[in-house]
């Protein structure tokens, strides 16, 4: 796929605006690599504004909020932050009738993603309207698949069956494979990460994750902190690194300030991928974390944990056997799952402790279905393709 801007007869001084929304580090990551690869390939031609965290920010974002607003997961736990929430959606969708953008991409989020284009749908702003990252329909609320099309005109698909679940109710889609295989999780300098933080070369290095929204931190942590330690009285040498995203950034320092175990707490993608690099095992909540983690080679396991009303809901929904998307693509538990009651002190350490046996899991041929050796990468793919919708939608109004 190749676009050529110049189709879009732009004026000297002209630019083509884009609206990027997205509500989590996940879609903050994905956002920012779009960003730069339109940037990289078209300089100061295309332009962004929107909503985005830390990462869209570095590569020029003003966004117009905060997005630790809308960092909540849980069907129970989300309650509480319902008014504000929908303060932001008022917020966003005046914000875009105010600044007309030539086209709306919302990045995951989907529960704020859809109300915020359901609703510029009813204000009748018809530039084009795109979502990125497909709702699980395959993973629950099947029905959502027929709902996508009302509200959005394209929906750019990050795994290679998502498409046949909306094409049959005529939503246009695109894959373009999933964003870790080009964020470079595999690539980190772990000798060089131990030797700055001071970290014994023969130590014992956990990375722990306990999640990128505050009420994941509250249920996952001290299960994490009371595993750690029980470990650390058999592993003697056991060092644990701590990567965190601005959203709890704050909470997990508060959290581990007077914890006794050997840590650092580190920031940002690229020092991440160092502590990975660094790392001979890692315990994490579930979530994309465990597809950079299984790129970079390290064993781990995946927990979860939400309140009780929240964990019946979601197993009566639920129609798979697994969360993680590795094991999803190769049908078995490679990644050991530790959800809800599962989720406790005794079980992580376990898992752990075997994990460290084992020393390596069989990800490969789950990687090779993300879109690995494409011509472009996710986000030049992407990219390409919203700058080609722009142009029919041009086309289509100048007639």
């Amino acid at each position: 796929m190749s676009f050529d801007i110049e189709t879009l007869n732009l004026k000297p001084n002209e630019k083509v605006t884009i609206y990027l929304v997205t509500g989590e580090p996940s879609g903050d990551l994905l956002g920012a690599r779009l960003m730069r690869a339109l940037t990289q390939k078209y300089g100061n031609k295309v332009s962004f504004v929107g909503v985005g965290g830390e990462s869209m920010m570095k590569e020029g974002l003003n966004s117009l909020f905060d997005i630790k607003d809308l960092a909540v997961m849980g069907l129970a736990e989300v309650i509480p932050s319902i008014p504000l929430v929908l303060k932001r959606l008022e917020q966003t969708v005046q914000d875009i009738l105010q600044k007309q953008p030539d086209i709306v991409m919302t990045i995951d989020s989907f529960s704020f993603s859809a109300r915020v284009h359901k609703k510029l749908k009813k204000l009748k702003f018809d530039k084009p309207h795109v979502h990125c990252v497909a709702p699980q329909v395959w993973a629950w609320k099947k029905g959502r698949a027929k709902k996508v099309g009302q509200y959005m005109d394209h929906l750019f698909c990050l795994l290679p069956y998502e498409e046949k679940y909306f094409t049959p109710y005529g939503m246009a889609t695109t894959f373009i494979g999933h964003p870790v295989i080009e964020g470079g999780a595999e690539k980190g300098n772990g000798a060089d990460f131990k030797k700055r933080y001071g970290i014994d070369e023969n130590a014992l290095v956990m990375t722990m994750l306990p999640g990128s929204r505050k009420n994941e931190v509250s249920f996952l942590m001290s299960l994490f902190m009371n595993a750690t330690e029980n470990l650390q009285k058999t592993h003697k040498n056991l060092f644990v690194v701590v990567p965190t995203v601005a959203t709890v950034s704050e909470k997990l320092k508060e959290t581990l300030k007077d914890w006794a175990v050997p840590h650092v707490i580190v920031e940002g993608e690229k020092e991440r991928y160092n502590a990975f690099a660094a790392s001979d095992v890692a315990m994490a909540a579930s979530g994309t974390v465990s597809l950079e983690l299984a790129l970079a080679g390290v064993p781990h396991l995946i927990a979860y944990k939400v309140s009780k009303l929240t964990g019946i809901l979601a197993k009566r929904l639920l129609k798979i056997k697994y969360v993680n998307l590795i094991n999803i693509l190769a049908d078995r538990e490679i990644i050991p799952e530790l959800l809800q009651e599962k989720c406790t002190i005794e079980n992580l350490e376990s898992t752990i402790e075997q994990l460290l046996r084992l020393k390596t899991q069989d990800v490969s041929g789950s990687l090779e279905k993300l879109g690995k050796g494409q011509d472009l990468l996710p986000s030049q793919k992407m990219g390409e393709k919203l700058l080609s919708l722009i142009a029919d939608y041009k086309k289509i109004s100048c007639k």
